[in-house]
């Protein structure tokens, strides 16, 4: 008896099989990018035939769409419980330029973007990729206001400064895709660049193996 037809035999709830394949679907987009997210790929990584699938998933643009947002927002979520355990606002946003700088989650870069491509023509897609985009905006700023209100930054306008910092991070991992290094110690000039957008002191946002080599910026 083929692994097909055991799997077809073994009766599960709607809910079960509903979750079943956007588990199937979401360890396909981690594997193979968003792109391998299809009828056909979804069906063969649980085992079914591609009907079964289409009967509790008749739509895909919204299974990719959905499958963007788990992952996405489980990253969010995981480095906003990072950040939480951090009680300053200079800490909470060098950890978070490094976290996310620091070449350790491109898998969910590549997720991005994928997204950010396939979403022109998949609007459900594009919808979600916006709100995950929000909900970024919304961590950074959060952290920039409350770092004015301690006295650690400077700044009049914390959603465009969050903004042009979450574009900044977006272009660097991307480059980093392809491993383009278009300059040595990238890190150093990012943290240069948010510091003097936030209005932090000098060398306050540097990776910590640079300041090491950066003591008050001396060096750098």
């Amino acid at each position: 008896m083929s692994s097909t037809t055991q799997k077809r035999a073994a009766r599960k709830t709607p809910a079960e099989r509903a979750a079943e394949i956007a588990e199937a679907a979401e360890e396909l987009a981690r594997e193979r990018g968003l792109t391998a997210v299809t009828l056909r790929n979804v069906a063969a990584q649980v085992g079914v035939a591609s009907g079964l699938v289409a009967h509790y998933q008749p739509n895909m643009d919204a299974l990719v769409a959905g499958t963007f947002t788990t992952i996405v927002a489980a990253e969010t979520e995981e480095v906003v419980a990072m950040l939480d355990r951090l009680p300053a606002p200079l800490e909470r946003l060098g950890m978070l330029l490094d976290t996310l700088t620091g070449g350790s989650r491109l898998d969910v870069t590549a997720v991005w973007v994928e997204a950010w491509a396939l979403g022109r023509r998949n609007e459900t897609l594009a919808g979600c990729v916006r709100e995950q985009m929000d909900a970024w905006q919304t961590v950074l700023q959060g952290i920039i206001e409350a770092g004015v209100a301690a006295g650690e930054f400077e700044t009049s306008d914390a959603p465009s400064v969050a903004w042009q910092i979450l574009g900044m991070i977006d272009g660097l991992n991307a480059q980093a895709l392809v491993r383009w290094d278009g300059v040595s110690n990238r890190g150093t000039h990012f943290a240069r660049a948010v510091e003097g957008m936030v209005g932090a002191a000098r060398g306050s946002l540097l990776p910590p193996i640079d300041r090491i080599h950066n003591v008050d910026g001396k060096n750098a």
